[in-house]
């Protein structure tokens, strides 16, 4: 699936501006991902973003506009969300997104690294 590069671009310039991040770009989960300090922090897919955030948060944010739950085998993935451009138009609201995805970077746990 193509990712909407003007939406990864948005993304990219926002995180480039904070000080002391170690950002990887990797193509996955149908998208473009960005791994903040070895760990997945947010991700283009298609023209939406795939956040992930603390679990704790979950109906709070599923309160957003845009927020849409992520499904894995027919469960909802806690933690992670689907936000379509509804709910990233507006620079407060694409803020909102990336923020909640870096304050929960911090305490994430990375995935294992392939030998």
């Amino acid at each position: 699936m193509a990712y909407d590069t003007e939406l990864a671009d948005r993304v990219r310039t926002y995180l480039l501006e904070i000080p002391h991040l170690r950002i990887e770009e990797k193509e996955m989960f149908s998208g473009l991902a960005f791994m903040v300090n070895d760990k997945m922090c947010i991700n283009v897919s298609g023209d939406e973003l795939m956040c992930r955030f603390d679990p704790k948060l979950m109906e709070e944010v599923a309160e957003r506009s845009g927020f849409r739950s992520m499904m894995m085998k027919g469960k909802e993935l806690k933690g992670y969300c689907y936000v379509d451009p509804s709910g990233f138009r507006l620079k407060q609201d694409f803020e909102y997104w990336v923020n909640l995805c870096l304050d929960f970077n911090e305490r994430a746990k990375s995935s294992k690294k392939k030998r």
